[in-house]
């Protein structure tokens, strides 16, 4: 059984920061919470009392959300439905709904938050590597001052990240890509409430002519302790041209990246499939021509 002796909901920052302030070393900060249980049951056997926990979802700086064209800040208490629903959203990230489908079930997608993800640090977070494509910054708040840093430095491996002691994630700012065809591609134990084995966020934008690709951007987790931007085979296929053996031959570029400890064969043969689906998939809702793949390779990874 998981307990606390007290349940706080501020309603502002400084509430927030007055409480953590007060219970110093007895807090846990929640906003879904949708991972508090499993954090306190893993490695554990019998009853977790947590003294205090802090619930900052009602805090409105946390919940706001702005979508520009070229922009994108997400509170960091956004609910992951929030890319199903928001339509301005879903075109400024458009790889997210995808992910969110993947993500849970229902109850809790509506419940589970971008920052809970985010601060989580799963080496298999699905959020994480989507918003990392999208060159994201998180803002930090203390009592202190505020702070930026990029997303991919953020977090630092399995469960940790730079979040200093007192230290609250507030708010996530990206690139909309909206002129970009989006992909997300995951796979794990079982066919629903997947834990990711492999993850792949897809981005891709043609020329007007839609034959050659001028950007791309590509993400993975669940194959070593942190989400990787793929940098190396971005830059092969950038302005380069839209053909079967290009993407074959980026597809395979990433197996060596693969150091996790478990399954890494099985992990590798994931990897450049889902990677080859992944493009094929953001080429196609980018605009690529019924005649810039060929059918055979389309079929195969559908």
């Amino acid at each position: 059984m998981l307990t606390c002796d007290d349940y706080i909901t501020p309603k502002s920052l400084d509430e927030a920061f007055g409480a953590m302030r007060i219970n110093r070393g007895r807090y846990r900060i929640v906003a879904g919470a949708t991972d508090t249980l499993p954090w306190a049951r893993e490695g554990r056997a019998g009853d977790v009392s947590i003294p205090v926990l802090i619930d900052i979802s009602k805090i409105p700086q946390l919940n706001e959300r702005q979508v520009s064209d070229e922009r994108v800040r997400l509170g960091a208490a956004t609910p992951i439905q929030r890319f199903l629903d928001d339509k301005a959203l879903s075109r400024a990230l458009p790889e997210m709904p995808r992910c969110a489908v993947w993500f849970a079930d229902d109850q809790i997608r509506a419940q589970a938050t971008v920052g809970g993800n985010i601060v989580n640090a799963s080496p298999a977070a699905d959020v994480t590597p989507c918003l990392i494509a999208h060159d994201a910054i998180v803002e930090l708040i203390s009592e202190g001052g505020r702070r930026k840093m990029p997303l991919c430095d953020f977090v630092t491996g399995p469960n940790s990240t730079a979040l200093a002691d007192g230290e609250l994630l507030v708010a996530i700012e990206c690139d909309a890509l909206a002129a970009y065809g989006g992909s997300f591609e995951k796979v794990g134990h079982r066919r629903s409430l997947v834990i990711s084995l492999v993850c792949l966020a897809a981005l891709v934008r043609l020329d007007a002519k839609r034959r050659q690709i001028e950007d791309v951007r590509l993400a993975i987790a669940g194959i070593g302790p942190k989400p990787l931007r793929l940098t190396e085979v971005e830059k092969y296929l950038s302005r380069g041209p839209l053909s079967a053996e290009t993407l074959e031959r980026a597809a395979d570029m990433p197996t060596s990246l693969v150091a996790s400890r478990t399954r890494q064969e099985y992990r590798r043969a994931v990897v450049s499939g889902f990677m080859l689906r992944g493009l094929i998939n953001a080429c196609r809702r980018a605009g690529a021509g019924p005649n810039a793949l060929s059918s055979e390779l389309e079929v195969a990874y559908a």
